[in-house]
């Protein structure tokens, strides 16, 4: 499992893109924070003293005659003034110098600009008052046609105490926001990243369902990410080659054992009919083995297409007594005892009759070739399964993996066949959504046939 997700594509994206918005964040975070650390804290206090200057000016109440009576802050403000009275200033002048309005705290002691004010207009500048270094600016704001001066003065100790204010929680600030910002980034992440896989996730379980049985199946490509859909489009064409390929396969073999059928009967006949030919019954055996072969090729081509089957109810246990009457003679010439084992009745099931006979005939007809003579070769019939056991030698666990291959025979077979009668037991199995499987019995081979994935 854990190998899967270190190999996952959703959880690559997701890691990197994590990682790539964290190590974004960090930057700007430490970027920002580092600029306000390390830029001159003059610039800062020079915004926030321009900032009360202007609001001095802006909240400026006036009489009828148009001089100025009173200051009318906001509620933050004017507390603000009301708390440190002797760390934050202001004054308002006219032309001439005279003071039209203060706040609480001034004097007119030195320190303060009286001559020289109307030339540092927005400049900010050092001074002294009462003994306590100050920072003061000077803006000039026009009033029926004519100036007026306001001066804002803040201690330097006040200044520096509001900046350390400011400054100070910003590294939690900005830690909670980074780490705020990366988990909700991460689960929206996992969701958008779900959503834009959905088709290839769906593309993948298709494609699992695609089996020989069902080549006609195309993978869709709706909604699928232009980056993935030249994939899916080659996918498609391979299958649609595949198909062909093998439409044509399986067109040859019917073909051919069609073809082969005819002449094999007229060889045989033309041979019974010439007397002098000697050695018949050794080029009858080759004949007739050929003729099975040619068998074998038909029920193959038949079996390999879904709709050559004709599905019904079946009688498992008919089925299996039919096989054993079929190949009495056969196992009576070896000297081999069949025998149907049937505990108990057993419900109809829906399949193939003649592809479960040859199934079970194939099996068994295997079954008397390894049972040496006076043995017995017993066909057990229940709910679940069909087994078939032999009192042969058993199977090499080497030959196991091929032994259902097409055209194999196991290098130490001691009888004749084309290798094609365990591949059509196969053929049959998949169609029905059946399992084959072979085991070792208490004195040779059984092959079970399992109905436990079948649905009726």
């Amino acid at each position: 499992m854990l190998n899967y997700w270190i190999r996952s594509l959703s959880a690559r994206l997701w890691i990197t893109s994590v990682a790539a918005l964290a190590v974004s964040l960090t930057l700007i975070a430490g970027l920002a924070f580092y600029g306000l650390t390390h830029m001159p804290p003059e610039h800062f206090r020079h915004a926030d003293d321009i900032r009360i200057a202007q609001r001095v000016a802006t909240s400026m109440e006036f009489d009828a005659s148009g001089q100025p009576v009173s200051v009318k802050f906001n509620e933050k403000t004017e507390w603000m003034f009301e708390a440190v009275p002797t760390e934050l200033l202001y004054r308002v002048l006219d032309e001439s110098g005279k003071i039209l309005l203060a706040s609480k705290g001034v004097t007119n002691g030195p320190g303060w600009d009286t001559t020289g004010f109307t030339k540092q207009i927005g400049v900010r500048h050092a001074v002294t008052i009462g003994n306590k270094p100050f920072e003061m600016i000077t803006l000039k704001v026009p009033h029926q046609q004519h100036w007026l001066y306001v001066q804002s003065a803040t201690s330097v100790a006040f200044n520096r105490a509001v900046l350390g204010e400011k400054i100070e929680p910003l590294p939690k600030i900005v830690a909670i926001t980074l780490l705020t910002a990366t988990i909700v980034f991460s689960l929206t992440l996992t969701f958008t990243v779900r959503r834009v896989l959905k088709p290839l996730r769906d593309a993948s379980s298709a494609a699992a369902l695609i089996t020989p049985r069902n080549l006609r199946t195309r993978l869709s490509v709706k909604s699928v990410p232009s980056e993935l859909k030249p994939l899916l489009t080659a996918f498609n064409d391979a299958l649609s080659r595949l198909e062909n390929g093998f439409a044509v396969q399986q067109q040859f073999l019917a073909s051919a054992a069609h073809e082969l059928q005819t002449p094999l009967t007229l060889i045989r006949g033309q041979i019974e009919m010439q007397p002098e030919i000697r050695n018949k019954n050794l080029l009858y055996r080759e004949i007739d083995l050929m003729a099975r072969q040619v068998r074998q090729l038909l029920h193959l081509a038949e079996v390999s297409e879904s709709q050559n089957f004709n599905f019904g109810e079946v009688d498992r246990v008919d089925v299996a007594q039919d096989v054993v009457g079929y190949l009495a003679r056969k196992a009576d010439q070896k000297r081999v005892t069949l025998h149907v084992d049937t505990r108990s009745a057993q419900p109809a099931m829906n399949a193939d009759r003649s592809a479960l006979f040859i199934l079970l005939k194939n099996i068994v007809e295997n079954a008397i070739n390894a049972t040496p003579s006076h043995g017995m070769v017993v066909v057990s019939v229940d709910g679940d399964s069909i087994r078939v056991s032999d009192e042969g030698p058993g199977i090499n666990p080497d030959h196991l993996p091929r032994l259902f291959d097409r055209f194999w025979r196991a290098p130490d077979s001691l009888h004749d066949g084309a290798g094609l009668g365990l591949a059509i037991c196969r053929e049959i199995a998949i169609a029905h959504d059946w399992r084959l499987s072979v085991r070792p019995a208490p004195s040779g081979t059984q092959f079970v046939v399992s109905f436990a994935n079948y649905s009726p």
